[in-house]
């Protein structure tokens, strides 16, 4: 049997081959491999030709495999096993994963989410760590480097090219005050959003915000008593003053009972439905594409809604004034 030039081997002759020598048979060979029986007369001719050998002869009314097709039978279906294996991924086990996933985010999802999905990985991937980090400029950047596999955003929220998003959950804005709060038993109208200083959480420090911009087109300008990056920090703080801020409904529910807060409904559109943002080459990742799936479930139950169903009739659009769009801009609380 001849050397055969593997830069000039056409591939597409190794499955005819693997099912002529182990089938012996050239009907049933073309049927297994998908081809007309001609077809397979002509690869088996070409076959005979790279390797020097009939590989197939005539023996008492069947065919029978040549010598040297008797040892090429093994290496050839052993040779085709690892080349699927080149193209198919072995199946995802969480159970066997050992990997971290890193998300970024505001201390809300944190606060959120990272219990959920902690106790969930210790049941089905106990191999599988998480790491939390905030939101930057930096950001898609980050995402790009494989420093952050995904991170949260609102629906809202403009894309840049090469990322996509998933819904995670439904949520909307709530007005949060404390109990006692002189103006915590009536309904909020644009103008007392300037009667009461207000704690805002700014990511980027640039004090941008989509409710100035709404309360600046309906002529009100509020005033801002405490700005920082945390979400906990201005719960906290409006629970010891008069200070009130409008955040996410499903983390003002999870401490309205403990620090006393009132939650009410804002004067305007209250939409804020959770995503999950990653870029598309990591979107891909089959491990990724699993926790995506359960970080669904998680956000699911930690968003679930338990107060009055969203306002049927939303407000009025308005334009948006003296305000910069970030490339992932994360607006789950102003």
């Amino acid at each position: 049997m001849r050397e055969v030039n593997l830069a000039g081997l056409d591939l597409n002759l190794l499955p005819p081959l693997e099912a002529l020598l182990r089938l012996r048979n050239v009907t049933r060979a073309a049927a297994e491999v998908g081809l007309s029986q001609p077809a397979m007369s002509r690869a088996l001719a070409r076959l005979r030709d790279i390797f020097g050998d009939p590989l197939l002869v005539r023996a008492g009314g069947r065919l029978a495999l040549t010598p040297a097709a008797e040892a090429l039978a093994a290496k050839v279906a052993a040779a085709l096993n690892s080349l699927r294996g080149v193209f198919h991924a072995p199946a995802m086990d969480p159970a066997n994963l050992r990997r971290t996933f890193r998300l970024a985010g505001a201390d809300s999802q944190t606060i959120l989410l990272a219990p959920r999905l902690v106790a969930r990985l210790e049941r089905e991937a106990p191999g599988v760590d998480l790491a939390f980090s905030s939101i930057g400029r930096d950001i898609v950047a980050r995402m790009e480097l494989g420093d952050v596999d995904l991170c949260f955003a609102t629906a809202a929220t403009p894309l840049p090219p090469g990322v996509v998003s998933d819904a995670l959950a439904p949520d909307r804005l709530a007005l949060v005050l404390r109990r006692g709060h002189p103006a915590a038993d009536r309904d909020w109208t644009f103008a007392d959003y300037g009667c009461w200083r207000h704690a805002t959480v700014s990511f980027f420090g640039d004090g941008v915000s989509e409710i100035d911009a709404r309360l600046g087109a309906a002529g009100v300008e509020r005033r801002i008593g405490l700005v920082t990056p945390h979400f906990m920090a201005a719960v906290a703080a409006v629970a010891a003053s008069d200070l009130v801020t409008t955040i996410s409904a499903a983390f003002a529910r999870r401490f309205a009972e403990s620090f006393g807060l009132a939650l009410k409904r804002p004067p305007f559109d209250d939409a804020l439905d959770m995503v999950a943002v990653s870029t598309r080459l990591r979107a891909a990742d089959p491990a990724l594409q699993w926790f995506r799936r359960l970080l669904r479930e998680e956000a699911a139950a930690a968003y679930a809604p338990d107060g009055p169903p969203r306002r049927s009739t939303p407000a009025p659009r308005v334009r948006r004034r003296n305000a910069r769009q970030e490339p992932v801009k994360q607006v789950a609380g102003h």
